[in-house]
C-alpha cells in the first residue's frame, strides 16, 4: 500500500492506494503544534478502520505548503511505517516542464495538481484549485507549466470580510436563489459565490485566448470546486476532488521508475 499525504494550510489530505486504486481518503486538520506521535496515532486509527496497520504500508509520498509540519510528517512516516517519504519539490520528476522564473518558489501543491491534470486529462489544461488560496495552473499540450494566478480562497476571503466588517455575520457557503441579495446573508452569499464564479470565468477566458492554451480543458479540484462548478457548469469541464492524491501516486511511480 502507498500512503499519500497532501499537507495544505487548512487540512491534510490522506490517501491509501492499493495498487492503482485509491482505496481510502481522509482529511484531518493542519495543526502546526501537533507532534509526529499525534499525527501517527491519527493515521493509525484511520488505517485500523480499513483493517490495516502501518506494516501494510510499502511506501509514502507527500507534498506540503506548510513548512513547519514537514519534519513532523517526515519523522512520523519514517518512525511508524519504516519508510522515508518522497517529498515533492521543484527537483522531483513530475512529467511536466516547469517554465517558471524561479521553480523553487512554486508551491508543491500547484506542481502536483498541474502534473495530475495533465497526466489524467491531457493538455492544454487549466487546473483550478479551490483551497485556502484559489490557484490557476496552466499546462500546454507539450506539457509545459507556464504559470497562472493566485487569488484568496473562497473561505479565506469570507473570513477576512467577517473580521474586517464588524456587523457582517458568518454565513453558510451555499448558492443563493438569486444574484440579487435581499438580506445581508444572501447579499454576502451572492457576492462570494457569484463573485468567485466571475473571477474564474474572467481568468479562464483570458487564458484560453492565449495561442498555447487554445481549447484548454478546465479541471477543478479542492473543497469548494463543486460549489463553483454548480454556478457555472459550462465553464468547468471536470471536477476531481481526489486530483492531488492521484497526482502524488503518479509522481511516486515516476520516481520509482527513474530509480
Amino acid at each position: 500500500m502507498l500512503l499519500a499525504m497532501d499537507i495544505g494550510n487548512t487540512n491534510v489530505k490522506i490517501g491509501i492506494f492499493k495498487g492503482d486504486e485509491l482505496a481510502y481518503t481522509w482529511r484531518v486538520s493542519t495543526v502546526a503544534s501537533h507532534t509526529a506521535d499525534e499525527y501517527g496515532m491519527v493515521i493509525y486509527d484511520l488505517l485500523r478502520q480499513g483493517g490495516h496497520t502501518f506494516d501494510d504500508v510499502d511506501g509514502a509520498v507527500m507534498s506540503s505548503v506548510a513548512p513547519s509540519l514537514n519534519y513532523t510528517i517526515e519523522h512520523m512516516c519514517s518512525y511508524y511505517t519504516g519508510k522515508r517519504p518522497l517529498v515533492v519539490d521543484h527537483r522531483t520528476e513530475t512529467g511536466i516542464t516547469l517554465c517558471y522564473d524561479n521553480p523553487s518558489e512554486l508551491g508543491a501543491d500547484r506542481m502536483v495538481g498541474a502534473a495530475a491534470a495533465y497526466r489524467f486529462y491531457g493538455g492544454p489544461v487549466i487546473e483550478v484549485d479551490f483551497g485556502s488560496a484559489t490557484t490557476f495552473n496552466l499546462v500546454t499540450a507539450e506539457g509545459k507549466f507556464i504559470g497562472g494566478a493566485i487569488a484568496p480562497g473562497v473561505k479565506t476571503a469570507t473570513e477576512s470580510l467577517v473580521h474586517t466588517a464588524a456587523k457582517l455575520p458568518r454565513v453558510e457557503l451555499s448558492t443563493p436563489e438569486s444574484v440579487v441579495g435581499t438580506s445581508t446573508r444572501s447579499c454576502m452569499q451572492a457576492g462570494i459565490i457569484y463573485g468567485y464564479a466571475g473571477l474564474v470565468k474572467y481568468l479562464v477566458g483570458k487564458y484560453r485566448a492565449l495561442p498555447e492554451m487554445k481549447g484548454a480543458k478546465v479541471v477543478a479540484t479542492g473543497g469548494l470546486s463543486e460549489l463553483i462548478a454548480g454556478v457555472e457548469p459550462e465553464l468547468i469541464d471536470i471536477t476531481d476532488r481526489a486530483l492531488a492524491l492521484k497526482g502524488l501516486k503518479y509522481i511516486y511511480d515516476l520516481d520509482r521508475a527513474k530509480k
